[in-house]
């Protein structure tokens, strides 16, 4: 029988139950174990790890990569802090990253990127339309990691997040993007895996193209079983 492998999931201490709930189920569908890690980081959280997932929630400190801040923020400088050094501890021991949201704009930041701080400013034709639902259409590079891991490189995902990845990081690449322009999926060149996209492959588990994402993954961190 196939191991299974454990992956770490950062999540906010607060936030919506659901979201555990969600990022447990759709790791389980796929073959793995998963440990919830809150801030403050400790390095005993990532002890015997295969794999790290950086998940959705608050706004990323605009400290972090030279922004301005706004009144509207909602940040968690502790997770901000508890994240960076999951990611440096995950990197230096070569771990499978996936970031989902949130996840893959602190991705981009960790690596020396920017985030738009607010898309529906700097993409004016964006409409306002948050849903769990896959009803946006993202197109991918087609010489991507990502268009080979889940056969596709169009694809309708859900759309929950109002910042998105500006400047790229050191080594990291645009693989996706919807109409208005804005950055869905990043990659890191020369990585085994890691892979930062837009939208929350948890909530669409039930979508075969979703689900070979998360076994690509699972799979890269069963490797290191």
């Amino acid at each position: 029988m196939p191991s299974r492998p454990l992956i770490a999931v950062t999540e906010s201490r607060g936030g919506k139950p659901f979201m555990p709930f969600f990022n447990w189920l759709s790791l389980a569908l796929v073959g793995a174990r998963s440990r919830r890690i809150t801030a403050p980081f400790r390095p005993e959280d990532l002890a015997g790890v295969d794999g790290l997932l950086i998940g959705g929630g608050e706004d990323i400190d605009v400290e972090l990569y030279g922004g301005t801040p706004v009144p509207v923020e909602r940040i968690d400088p502790e997770r901000d802090d508890m994240e960076l050094s999951a990611l440096d501890n995950a990197t230096e021991r070569g771990l499978p990253i996936l970031g989902v949201c949130r996840g893959s704009q602190m991705l981009n930041v960790f690596y020396g990127g920017s985030l738009h701080q607010d898309i529906y400013t700097s993409f004016a034709a964006k409409p306002r339309d948050r849903t769990v639902f896959p009803k946006m259409r993202v197109t991918i590079t087609e010489a991507s990691f990502l268009a080979r891991t889940i056969g596709r490189t169009d694809l309708k995902v859900n759309s929950l997040h109002h910042q998105a990845v500006d400047r790229l990081g050191n080594g990291m690449i645009k693989v996706a993007s919807d109409q208005f322009g804005i950055v869905q999926a990043i990659e890191r060149q020369g990585a085994r895996f890691c892979v930062g996209v837009q939208w929350h492959p948890e909530f669409l588990f039930y979508l075969p193209a979703q689900r070979r994402l998360l076994k690509a993954f699972v799979h890269a961190a069963r490797r290191r079983c």
